[in-house]
């Protein structure tokens, strides 16, 4: 397999990193990463092997950026995700993560299963949340679409992948989907008004659009999040990175999918919100397994989340990003600081 390594300069220089409140590399070096014997433990992930489809062997010339793998050219497409081994073990273990923060559930949406018929996940990533719901729905067909062939080729006989950037003219006929579903695309999408406009296109009359998201900073009620810490540093760079690449992380914050849905002419636009306490500090049962599985989701592959904004945004080494990463293993396995992320679903009907 082919392999192109990317090069580059970090798009946001050292003074323009400071104006943002981003700490340089020798900030992290000089803090300890000594965990308390006390707090909890990283938990162990146990790894999940999954084969692609039969493809054309271009599709499989992947980027290489500080040894992690990215997807190939497929026209404007843009991916901050690795699409390698390891992080296809992270995808779905966040897949559960997901359901577990929905309370078990795959959609929010008041779907009839006697009358879905057909269904797109856009950005399916490892094709989960396509073949459960398509266990869930045997009468559906289930199309999942990404930019990089990381799907399973083992899957139910109502489900289907296809090679598509969701940026592009989707190519489906006016009135074609029951349901359309989108997932963690933050980062993802060059406009998000274009998306819901496609959706509604492509969306049945009657037929529902959803959409999941989280805010991209952490937060915190006591101030345990301290300014100077390693999670106040995740918002700042995925921040930053978002408004360098044009595909803003701030959705949740910004509103921009009931915004976009509302744009596009869904009607009867549900929202529901989630409350994630990331570790296992919360006194509430259900909300410490939600943060223990958000916990476990981003430790599983801490540096694959950020070797993209850190090597594009800051030009860090891969040292240096490690350095911060054990900072920031350190603060989620710390019960005494209390970070939490906000999370939403937001749902809409197409007018019959």
């Amino acid at each position: 397999m082919a392999a192109q390594t990317a090069q580059q300069a970090p798009l946001l220089s050292n003074e323009e990193q400071t104006a943002v409140g981003i700490f340089p590399a020798s900030h992290w070096q000089q803090q300890s990463t000594v965990e308390d014997p006390n707090d909890d433990a990283a938990s162990t992930i146990e790894s999940f092997m999954s084969s692609t489809a039969s493809l054309s062997s271009t599709i499989f010339e992947y980027r290489t950026i500080h040894g992690r793998t990215y997807h190939g050219e497929m026209g404007n497409a843009e991916s901050w995700e690795p699409n390698d081994e390891r992080h296809k073990d992270a995808l779905d273990i966040a897949h559960h993560a997901y359901t577990v923060v929905m309370d078990g559930k795959l959609y929010m949406a008041p779907l009839d299963k006697k009358k879905v018929q057909k269904v797109v996940d856009i950005g399916t990533g490892t094709g989960l949340w396509a073949t459960d719901f398509a266990d869930e729905f045997p009468n559906a067909e289930v199309i999942g679409t990404d930019i990089t062939p990381i799907q399973p080729s083992w899957i139910p006989a109502n489900v289907k992948f296809e090679l598509d950037d969701c940026n592009g003219e989707w190519t489906w006929p006016d009135n074609t989907f029951d349901f359309v579903h989108l997932r963690m695309m933050f980062g993802l999408i060059e406009d998000w008004e274009a998306i819901f406009r496609q959706a509604y296109r492509t969306c049945k009359p009657g037929g529902y659009t959803e959409s999941f998201i989280k805010c991209s900073t952490f937060l915190s009620d006591d101030g345990s999040v301290k300014d100077d810490s390693a999670m106040a540093q995740w918002g700042r760079v995925w921040n930053a990175a978002g408004k360098k690449i044009g595909r803003t992380f701030e959705v949740y914050d910004h509103d921009l999918q009931q915004k976009g849905m509302e744009a596009a002419g869904f009607v009867d636009i549900q929202v529901k919100e989630y409350y994630i306490p990331v570790g296992v500090w919360h006194q509430d049962e259900n909300l410490a397994e939600k943060g223990l599985w958000w916990k476990i989701m981003m430790e599983c592959d801490l540096e694959g989340y950020l070797n993209y904004p850190f090597n594009a945004v800051m030009g860090w080494t891969p040292a240096e990003t490690a350095v911060y990463a054990a900072h920031l293993r350190k603060e989620l396995n710390n019960p005494k600081i209390h970070g939490y992320f906000k999370a939403r679903s937001v749902w809409g009907r197409k007018p019959e």
